[in-house]
């Protein structure tokens, strides 16, 4: 049972928030790196490969906080954080603060097979991205006038802003998918632009192996929303040890995690979870999620909202 499931960020997405062209473009994005991930893993591709080439069609999608529509730092700049694990080996590579790189989730990768480190920061990983050819951009490529803005509203307010946390009209946060393979190995991959109006090299959970992302033998996760709370419950990985010590099921180790840990100290946000049968999970505390998954033999399912 080969299966992905994808997120585009969680938040205060109310239905009244979007126009339904908007709806149906943040959709269409979904969908459209929802295919490229399916059609991978349905030709027989690792479920790693199928989640950095999800996340990458996400980076490269201005309406999503990563990559291409990362949001500004106090200073005028993006600083771009992802990681990737592959849950049969438990490698796992990460960058965070990266600055020029396209496609951040592909430096990650890079972390991985070509060093021997978990996790690199800026400049040295735009370097290693320099090194090994990964296509670079002009601090243009990142600009969206929307972003700009909401930098300045930010600025004006006298705070860092999650995108989630502030105009419901603004574009919403973390990218990251989940999938196994034919082979019943398992991958997690997230990627993010950080929070609006950042300063002093802030660093989410994305990044962080065991908050935003996490993958094993048993499960893979990805999480999005308020960082800091996902890094203090260690939020990926606690998912993971309630289906080792406790014998869960995907789903409740999952619901646990978000609805009763994260949600009552103000932890808004969700994650998506693959097990390793292919059960596929997509819970989230906060107005809406965006989302997506299909499994083999399955019609593939997108949302936004409480569904």
């Amino acid at each position: 049972m080969y299966a992905l499931a994808l997120h585009g960020g969680a938040g205060t997405i109310a239905r009244a928030s979007l126009t339904p062209a908007d709806e149906q473009q943040y959709r269409a994005a979904l969908e459209a790196a929802l295919t490229i991930g399916y059609d991978l893993l349905r030709d027989g591709a690792a479920a790693l490969d199928a989640v950095e080439a999800t996340v990458r069609s996400l980076e490269d999608c201005p309406l999503f906080n990563a990559g291409r529509g990362a949001v500004f730092t106090h200073e005028g700049h993006h600083e771009m954080d992802a990681a990737l694990m592959a849950g049969h080996t438990k490698l796992a590579g990460a960058v965070t603060g990266v600055r020029q790189v396209q496609n951040p989730i592909r430096a990650a990768r890079l972390v991985m097979e070509k060093t021997e480190h978990v996790l690199l920061g800026y400049p040295g990983a735009d370097e290693l991205a320099r090194e090994y050819g990964l296509p670079l951009q002009p601090a243009e490529y990142f600009f969206t006038q929307k972003r700009f803005d909401q930098l300045q509203d930010a600025i004006a307010a006298g705070k860092m802003q999650l995108d989630h946390a502030a105009d419901p009209n603004w574009k919403k946060g973390t990218v990251g998918a989940v999938a196994r393979d034919q082979h019943g190995h398992l991958a997690a991959a997230t990627s993010t632009g950080g929070m609006t109006n950042k300063r002093y090299s802030r660093i989410g959970d994305t990044p962080l192996i065991g908050a935003g992302t996490w993958a094993d033998a048993r499960c893979a996760i990805s999480c999005t929303g308020n960082g800091e709370y996902f890094i203090r419950a260690v939020a990926a990985y606690d998912v993971a040890c309630l289906i080792d010590y406790k014998g869960l099921s995907l789903e409740e180790a999952a619901r646990i995690v978000v609805q009763d840990k994260l949600a009552p100290v103000g932890g808004e946000g969700g994650l998506i979870a693959i097990d390793a049968d292919g059960n596929v999970t997509l819970p989230f505390n906060s107005e809406g999620m965006y989302r997506a998954s299909r499994r083999e033999g399955e019609d593939a399912r997108v949302a936004i909202y409480k569904e």
